[in-house]
C-alpha cells in the first residue's frame, strides 16, 4: 500500500470516528425515560465498516463509540468499545456498492446484535434480569433508527458513485 492510500485510509477512519462520536453524544441524542438515549451514530459505523477494511473499521467504531460514552454515560465505555466493534463484522467493504445484499442483511444483524449485547451488560450493571427488556427495548428503537438512515445513505453515497472515489483499499 502508498503512503498516499494510507494517509486517505487513516484519514476517512479518524473523520468517521469524529463524526460517530459528535451523532452519538449530541446530535439527535433522544434520551429515554427508562435511562440511556437513542442515538443514530451507529449508521456512521455501519458506512464506515462499508468503506474501509473490518480491522480499520473496527477501531473506527470502538474509538467513535468509545468517546462518545466516555462524554456522556461513562460506564457505559468499556462494553462500547467491544460492543462497537463488533457491529461491523457482518459488514463488507469489499462489494463495490455500499447498498449490497450482504450489508443489507449485516444491518438486521447488528441491529438485533447491539440490543442483545446492550441487554446482557445491563443484566449485569443492575444484578437482574428485569434490566434486560428496557435496555433491549431503547437500544432496539435506535438501531432501527441507524438501520433506516444507513440504508438512505448507502443509496444516496451508491448513487453518486462516493465509494470509487473514497476507495481505501
Amino acid at each position: 500500500m502508498t503512503n498516499h492510500n494510507q494517509l486517505r485510509r487513516l484519514t476517512t477512519a479518524a473523520l468517521f470516528a469524529a463524526a460517530i462520536t459528535i451523532t452519538t453524544a449530541y446530535l439527535l441524542h433522544i434520551p429515554l425515560p427508562v435511562g440511556g438515549y437513542v442515538h443514530v451514530g451507529d449508521s456512521l459505523i455501519y458506512l464506515a465498516a462499508c468503506l474501509l477494511p473490518t480491522p480499520w473499521a473496527m477501531l473506527t467504531g470502538a474509538i467513535g463509540g468509545g468517546l462518545a460514552d466516555l462524554l456522556t454515560a461513562p460506564i457505559w465505555a468499556l462494553p462500547t468499545l467491544l460492543i462497537k466493534a463488533l457491529l461491523c463484522l457482518p459488514f463488507t467493504s469489499k462489494n463495490p456498492h455500499i447498498l449490497c445484499a450482504r450489508n443489507g442483511i449485516a444491518v438486521v444483524i447488528s441491529g438485533l446484535l447491539s440490543p442483545l449485547l446492550y441487554g446482557l451488560v445491563n443484566v449485569f450493571y443492575a444484578g437482574g434480569a428485569a434490566a434486560f427488556l428496557p435496555q433491549f427495548l431503547g437500544t432496539l428503537v435506535q438501531s432501527v433508527a441507524s438501520g433506516i438512515l444507513f440504508l438512505l445513505f448507502a443509496f444516496a453515497m451508491d448513487r453518486i458513485g462516493l465509494k470509487q472515489r473514497l476507495s481505501t483499499h
